[in-house]
């Protein structure tokens, strides 16, 4: 006995998934749209606001999509996709993205066209593939080495790009300052601040060189240098601090130290204020006379 009605039931499933694919798609092409323009060395920044009422004016892509509020599922794979490119290279957050959407696009002119979606994963898959095969010296690396470098697990098209960029890279002497200073520079004149390159340059070389250990160049922790914010003032005020910094507001208020050259630290592993009972207790006097007792 044949089912009536179940020919009509099954265009609207098939309807209703690329209505859902259509969704995806878009919602992780609007991402992409929203960092575009913030993309190369003419690249706009971008006044972001947060609910708590901080603003914050910059072009880079993981900062702009981390300040994002994004709901849709596709559209957070595509931020998740910027912090793992932050992580993995330190750069080129918004480039990934960009380059994200500019394929999701070429997938929905293939869909439109009538392209099974599984074709056109399985393209995809063999044109990185492919592109590993062709590349010069594919071979040296392998999944193993780098990842085990990188502390994560990396793709064949991940290595690829990997070789691409150490056959173009140039070789940089630690102890040449001035090589630093210029790729310092060079980094800092896309930014909103590129005015102040000049001061703000050697502060950043000085400071990675100080708590970077000759021994373990790689090993660097950025979290051993803190950016500390100031209201007033300019960025010709800023300056680099070798040592460390207490925001101890009511010490300089009262007429305390400001500076303290070779100051002595105690660490002390207990609460300093004496200790308080579990019970809490109130106790009321009629006269200054009782608060002797």
């Amino acid at each position: 006995m044949a089912v009536q009605g179940r020919k009509g039931e099954l265009y609207k499933e098939s309807a209703k998934k690329k209505d859902v694919r259509t969704t995806n798609i878009e919602s992780a092409k609007a991402v992409a749209d929203a960092v575009r323009t913030s993309l190369g060395p003419k690249g706009m920044d971008k006044m972001v606001s947060s609910p708590n009422g901080d603003i914050i004016i910059t072009n880079d892509g993981a900062t702009i999509l981390q300040k994002m509020t994004v709901t849709q599922p596709a559209a957070k794979m595509l931020v998740e996709l910027s912090k793992s490119q932050d992580v993995v290279a330190g750069d080129g957050t918004t480039s990934v993205v960009v380059i994200c959407g500019a394929l999701l696009k070429k997938c929905q002119d293939l869909l439109a066209r009538g392209v099974h979606p599984t074709t056109i994963s399985d393209s995809f898959n063999k044109a990185a593939h492919k592109a590993c095969a062709v590349s010069p010296g594919a071979s040296e690396y392998t999944c193993q080495d780098v990842a085990c470098h990188l502390a994560v697990p990396l793709s064949p098209l991940d290595l690829l790009l990997l070789q691409i960029l150490e056959s173009v890279a140039i070789p940089v002497n630690l102890d040449d300052r001035e090589s630093l200073l210029r790729a310092a520079t060079t980094s800092l004149s896309s930014k909103v601040v590129s005015q102040y390159s000049s001061l703000l340059s050697p502060m950043a070389v000085d400071s990675v060189l100080q708590v970077m250990d000759p021994a373990r160049p790689n090993m660097l922790d950025l979290r051993d240098i803190r950016v500390i914010s100031k209201p007033g003032g300019t960025v010709d005020d800023s300056q680099l601090v070798d040592g460390l910094v207490f925001d101890q507001k009511a010490a300089k208020a009262a007429g305390g130290p400001t500076r303290v050259e070779a100051a002595r630290i105690a660490l002390i592993q207990f609460c300093a204020s004496p200790p308080k009972p579990d019970l809490e207790n109130n106790v009321v006097v009629s006269d200054y006379a009782q608060m002797d007792r």
